[in-house]
């Protein structure tokens, strides 16, 4: 195999990972996501591969040829061709890393090939150059949008990787001529006390300037991380860990505060990731943010004009239906249905609960993991009350 590959690993060391790890197709929040590299060298010590058991493989490694995990994508029950969002190699490491670019394009030219006009985030902090942008370009049906992962964090301990490389790959992708492609700053992980003082907002919202839209959120800190931070004497950003990221409400308002002084017509800020991949794409929000009024109060007023007439509040039928083809939605129950969500109970997991987010364009909530006013799917964590 030419080096420009990763490796591929030997099935009896694929049948040795975790089981988490081994599944290489899982949905998360902002879109259905490709996996099948594994391993990263940047050692963010917040990397959610603690949570997969994946934290010590540091070298990029394939558990499968990229014509077989496109297979195993476009075959899920999760998968519809033109509406799942994708996300490819966004859990276990870095698109961009020397050797996985090739499997990146690999999978986006196949994608491609089919015709297939789905959403495609690529979330990155690592190098870019020019033929990556005009191979990029050289897609036609995809929409592709790249998120430029950029902290300021300055602790070398939490994320040894240089901040200037992701700026300079995101100003290299967002001035590269006439593209097909979209560009947005993912301002993240916001950590209270480690990249929060008025010189690090200052500085995020120029570099704001060089994409299409700028989306802030905050730092899953599971059990895992934590575990991990105690243990190499890493300070602890908070005293509990929470299943949702965390963002205070004070380090919000904030950040708000700080982008409204931006000259005007400069790119919109959101505090979701779909709310931003759609508005650069010029859609409604994939995701059915629009009924959550308190979410969308930031959001440029023609967006939220596309997604007002797009919203559709479906019934509890409807849901019924769109669920029959998912044996773990077999127990579902709609408990109420109303302009801001459909709340149900009875699923096994979050992965169907955003299959049908997606195939619905509407929030569906689950009373086992409750969404509270305000919070925007937060973990309630540095807000003033838990049950507002």
């Amino acid at each position: 195999m030419s080096a420009r590959y990763v490796p591929l690993l030997p099935a009896e060391a694929v049948a040795a990972l975790p089981e988490r790890a081994r599944d290489v197709v899982e949905y998360r929040k902002s879109g259905l996501s490709l996996n099948h590299i594994q391993g990263c060298p940047l050692g963010c010590a917040y990397c959610i591969r603690h949570t997969y058991g994946l934290w010590d493989a540091r070298l990029p490694q394939a558990l499968m040829s990229d014509a077989e995990a496109v297979e195993q994508l476009v075959s899920h029950r999760y998968f519809r061709p033109h509406d799942t969002p994708l996300q490819v190699f966004n859990r276990a490491t870095d698109p961009f890393l020397p050797g996985v670019r090739e499997h990146l394009f690999a999978v986006l030219e196949d994608l491609d090939s089919r015709e297939l006009t789905n959403h495609v985030l690529v979330i990155t902090r690592a190098r870019m150059n020019v033929g990556d942008c005009e191979r990029l370009n050289a897609l036609r049906h995809l929409k592709v949008t790249l998120l430029f992962t950029y902290s300021g964090i300055g602790d070398k301990r939490i994320e040894p990787h240089p901040a200037q490389t992701v700026v300079n790959s995101m100003r290299l992708a967002t001035t590269h001529a006439a593209r097909r492609y979209r560009t947005i700053f993912y301002w993240r992980p916001l950590v209270p006390g480690l990249n929060d003082t008025t010189a690090h907002l200052a500085r995020a919202a120029v570099l704001s300037g060089w994409a299409d839209a700028t989306v802030f959120t905050g730092l899953f800190y599971r059990d895992e991380i934590a575990d991990y931070y105690r243990a190499n004497g890493l300070p602890e950003p908070y005293q509990e860990t929470a299943r949702r990221k965390i963002v205070p409400e004070t380090l919000e308002r904030r950040i708000l505060a700080r982008f409204e002084r931006r000259p005007s017509g400069a790119p919109p800020l959101f505090r979701k990731t779909s709310c931003a991949v759609s508005y650069v794409h010029g859609l409604p929000d994939y995701n059915g943010h629009y009924g959550i009024n308190e979410l969308c109060d930031i959001c440029p007023a023609a967006q939220l004009d596309k997604c007002a007439r797009a919203h559709q509040v479906p019934t509890a039928p409807q849901l019924h239906e769109a669920a029959a083809c998912l044996p773990e939605a077999a127990h579902m129950h709609v408990t109420e249905v109303t302009e801001r969500a459909a709340h149900v109970e009875g699923l096994p997991s979050e992965q169907p609960r955003y299959y049908l987010q997606h195939r619905l364009a509407f929030q569906i909530h689950d009373a086992a993991h409750p969404h509270h006013q305000r919070r925007h799917g937060r973990a309630d964590l540095g807000w003033e009350s838990a049950n507002g």
